[in-house]
């Protein structure tokens, strides 16, 4: 049984106890964006998670759709993220009032450092992502922020904003391309895991695997991998444009993947990046 109000399907723990659901909707403007399918997540598919970014510009656009899907605010899990133009504490504060303003919101779920680089700053990245963090930490302790968290954060990255900080991230946002060492880490350091691009921008739909296992189960092959993410345990959050896609992407509860399956679509993964790749840096 769920926590979360009006989310009727399973939950991750956060280190502060919150419960957050495992499955959401992404919105970006890459590859478009659209409100009516948002909407319907909201309204038809009982989807309550909803990511965004100042980066991607719909704040305005999501703004509407909070406000005529006729969802409870406090049924709602928002999440928002720290563009690197605005790194630094007094900065990111102002971001996050102005990220809240522009979403008809008084506090969001979750607030999130997008990237670990301070473009256009051009360094140095540990200072600024360090005095960004604080601010967050500030806004948390403050009730504006549910919860904080990182996106595309590698294990170098986690582990100075340790040393630097006093609240660890209750979330990693990273492309889930089953990032095996990154998944352990996190998982030891008591950091929900989250996953985007759970399909690889549709390359792993078309995969022999995938459409094979997509026949023996009797499902899509999105379906085979988004069931994946979340059976690994990854807060999923594909995105959308069409409405019977948003449907198909969240009806994921009503089969198990079989462990040997499971292993096989692991195997596929080899390390590539179909969005960003924050390996490099410092």
């Amino acid at each position: 049984m769920s926590s979360v109000p009006g989310w009727t399907g399973p939950t991750v723990k956060l280190l502060n106890g919150l419960q957050m659901p495992i499955l959401g909707m992404g919105t970006s403007q890459v590859g478009g964006f659209s409100q009516d399918a948002v909407l319907y997540a909201l309204q038809h598919c009982g989807i309550r998670l909803i990511d965004t970014s100042k980066y991607n510009g719909l704040e305005v656009q999501l703004s509407e759709v909070i406000r005529d899907s006729g969802v409870p605010r406090a049924d709602l899990w928002l999440t928002n993220k720290l563009w690197p133009e605005d790194y630094g504490y007094e900065t990111a504060k102002k971001a996050f009032q102005k990220s809240c303003s522009q979403m008809g919101v008084d506090y969001l779920d979750i607030y999130m450092l997008h990237w670990p680089g301070s473009m256009p700053h051009g360094g140095p990245n540990r200072e600024l992502r360090a005095q960004s963090w604080r601010a967050l930490e500030e806004l948390h302790e403050e009730g504006l922020c549910r919860s904080i968290g990182v996106s595309n954060f590698m294990i170098h990255h986690l582990e100075q904003l340790k040393l630097d900080c006093t609240v660890v991230p209750h979330v990693n946002q990273v492309e889930y391309q089953q990032p095996n060492k990154l998944m352990e880490y996190c998982r030891q350091e008591g950091i929900a895991f989250q996953g985007y691009c759970p399909l690889a921008k549709g390359q792993a739909v078309s995969d022999p695997t995938i459409v094979q296992l997509a026949q023996k189960y009797g499902r899509t092959p999105a379906q085979i991998c988004i069931r994946c993410s979340i059976q690994n345990g990854a807060i999923t959050i594909p995105k959308s444009t069409k409405k019977e896609r948003v449907a198909e992407n969240t009806d994921v509860f009503g089969f198990q993947l079989a462990e040997e399956d499971m292993e096989a679509i692991k195997q596929l993964h080899d390390g590539r990046h179909v969005s960003w790749d924050p390996t490099n840096v410092e």
